[in-house]
């Protein structure tokens, strides 16, 4: 296959970013998106230029570090994958591909096409734990757990925080990642006594943070490669209005 991809450099977080033109000659079909960005890379380092920097580490679907924005959409239009499980053979030869860092003011770069994710840890930092007390691990099935609630903690603890969520939103809302990290403690009977504390600590941690509200237009569900489900924010806006609440009234 031969591609042209457009790819934002930029030198630094202070730097004025662009958009640079390379051509991607002979990829083969059974490429990855990442296996691709390799090829091209060999080839400018072996013309004597900087590489594209570009974040990876396990490369199968699982750290989300791999985010990419692929034609304006987070990890590409394939669902339910992340960038480093879109494949070549997606595309068609002769395509041109444009390819961005995740853009949210909470997210700034780095450098080309890295973003800073750390204000995701600062969140999980604020309240998304047990800090209480549970004793040694106890033996299967002597913790009864609704089956409902188990299916629902673990759609809710599959969030990888890649931040494609962010990504999509207009608003550069973080309420599905939040929402999957209150959600996942708060459907566990572990979890309970805190439930109301963290998701107030956590939803103000992500608005310290510069994350925008929440608009309901479901970009983040469509664009999660884990494909949580938006249901986690309603549940986390119950939550943070009954602790609210509790707060006021204390």
């Amino acid at each position: 296959m031969n591609l042209t991809l457009k790819v934002w450099r930029q030198s630094g977080p202070r730097s004025k970013g662009s958009i640079h033109t390379y051509p991607a000659e002979n990829i083969p079909k059974e490429a990855s998106f990442l296996e691709m960005l390799d090829i091209v890379n060999e080839r400018i380092i072996e013309s004597g230029d900087d590489p594209i920097h570009f974040d990876h580490d396990c490369r199968e679907g699982i750290c989300g570090a791999c985010s990419l924005t692929i034609n304006g959409v987070p990890h590409s239009k394939e669902k339910g994958i992340t960038t480093c499980q879109v494949h070549m053979r997606k595309f068609r030869d002769g395509d041109t591909l444009w390819i961005e860092p995740f853009r949210a003011d909470p997210f700034p770069v780095i450098k080309d096409l890295i973003v800073d994710r750390t204000a995701f840890d600062r969140i999980i930092a604020s309240g998304g734990y047990i800090d209480i007390r549970t004793g040694s691990a106890v033996d299967a099935n002597s913790v009864p757990v609704a089956k409902d609630y188990a299916d629902s903690a673990f759609d809710a603890a599959a969030c990888i925080g890649c931040g494609a969520c962010v990504a999509a939103c207009k608003n550069a809302s973080a309420m599905l990642f939040v929402s999957a990290k209150v959600s996942h403690l708060g459907h566990l009977p572990q979890g309970q006594p805190e439930r109301r504390k963290r998701a107030l600590s956590m939803v103000r941690q992500m608005d310290k943070e510069g994350f925008g509200n929440c608009t309901n237009q479901y970009e983040c569900e469509a664009a999660c490669p884990k494909e949580i489900s938006v249901d986690h924010i309603a549940r986390l806006n119950r939550d943070y209005g009954k602790a609210v609440l509790d707060e006021q009234f204390a």
